[in-house]
């Protein structure tokens, strides 16, 4: 009978492996309470710190023009280090899934206050041309998570251009990715974190030091979302301007999303999503061999002062339930042939800058600052390294 009492009694090892897991068991509790704490405290911190009212006017940094020009010498580093054999590639979305030719309509029953430069004529058809693309500098198989592009341009726009040089385009631009927001506050942010990349310091992108406080967690979050598996098509899936715009006298972000309803219906076949240029794959399966259009909506988000809605600040996404989206235009891109050796090539050639437009939708903020003198930079050092016109 002692005999078994005594084989029922813990072992001395076993009370201490019991009295250690009793231990660590409290000690991940507490952590796990002082996490939700601190997790509690930075969410009312940072509410605190992003509330309304907010400026509707730039505020331009004295030290930026001196970080553009620092960018510039980054960006073009970049494209020559990403150039396909002697081909020089845009330092940003260089892989095309093509370019094709699309039909932007003005709602014909628009609110009068939305009526603002291309949206001024109820009703008004422009055409167009829409380049989706893949975020990376680098062309990479469609599988790897990436940022997803859609650059709008309208054409035979008339109307005074704002770049002077550019005079003679007649062409209101709209670039877009499938992201509410970036992943860089303003040009300080972006300097950085180009630079960081540029020297194939990924990491480095977001804890440029060992302090804590230089360290972006944030963004590197935002960075990651963007980041996202690829869709089933180009066509599936929405795009955001992430910087604002002039709308007449007001500020706004826009937005293009899928419009099914508004095409024939259809449904895509299964895309082999091992190739490595699937997304064009598709593209091609519906404009050109099933001969489907694909429809979207164009829509503005106003800003509202009163509200945390940012224009220097593109890492803030503008909630929705501050100022919802009102739509503007529909898109139709018609059954098409677009993938042709000179047609790509084009394609490859054209430029789009949010900066080819009028002055009703002028972009505003650091980001859009930036771009100005960014884009103008790269795409004249890349059509003269490619001989392009």
């Amino acid at each position: 009978m002692k005999l078994d009492l005594a084989r029922k009694r813990p072992s001395l090892l076993g009370r201490l492996w019991l009295r250690l897991g009793a231990l660590l068991g409290k000690l991940v509790l507490i952590l796990l309470c002082v996490g939700l704490i601190g997790w509690g405290l930075a969410s009312a911190w940072f509410a605190w710190q992003h509330r309304g009212p907010v400026a509707v006017e730039e505020q331009i940094p004295a030290d930026e023009t001196a970080r553009t020009q620092d960018i510039i010498q980054t960006a073009v580093r970049i494209v020559d280090q990403h150039r396909e054999g002697t081909r020089y590639l845009r330092d940003a979305h260089a892989k095309a899934h093509g370019c094709v030719k699309a039909e932007v309509q003005v709602l014909a029953e628009l609110d009068p206050q939305l009526r603002q430069g291309v949206f001024a004529t109820p009703g008004q058809t422009w055409q167009a041309l829409v380049r989706l693309s893949n975020g990376n500098a680098y062309p990479q198989f469609d599988s790897i998570r990436d940022a997803r592009g859609m650059a709008i341009k309208l054409l035979d726009v008339p109307g005074r251009q704002l770049l002077p040089s550019e005079s003679g385009r007649r062409e209101q631009d709209f670039v877009m990715f499938n992201h509410p927001n970036f992943f860089v506050s303003d040009v300080a942010e972006y300097q950085q974190n180009i630079g960081a990349q540029a020297d194939g310091k990924k990491v480095g992108a977001f804890f440029p030091t060992w302090n804590p406080r230089s360290w972006q967690i944030r963004h590197l979050l935002i960075a990651l979302a963007t980041l996202s598996p690829a869709p089933a098509s180009p066509t599936q899936t929405t795009y955001f301007s992430v910087s604002p715009y002039k709308f007449g006298n007001a500020n706004a972000k826009f937005r293009v999303l899928p419009d099914p309803d508004s095409c024939p219906s259809y449904k895509l076949p299964t895309q082999n999503q091992d190739l490595p240029n699937f997304l064009r794959s598709a593209l091609l399966q519906q404009l050109s061999t099933d001969r489907v259009a694909a429809c979207f909506v164009l829509q503005i988000q106003r800003q509202d002062p009163s509200r945390f809605m940012p224009i220097e600040d593109t890492s803030i996404q503008w909630k929705e339930s501050d100022s919802a989206f009102e739509t503007v235009a529909r898109m139709k891109i018609p059954a098409q042939d677009f993938d042709t050796p000179a047609q790509n090539l084009a394609c490859d050639n054209q430029s789009f800058n949010p900066w080819f437009g009028l002055e009703a939708h002028r972009p505003i903020g650091g980001i859009n600052r930036l771009r100005k003198a960014v884009y103008e930079a790269v795409s004249d050092y890349r059509h003269r390294r490619n001989a392009e016109p």
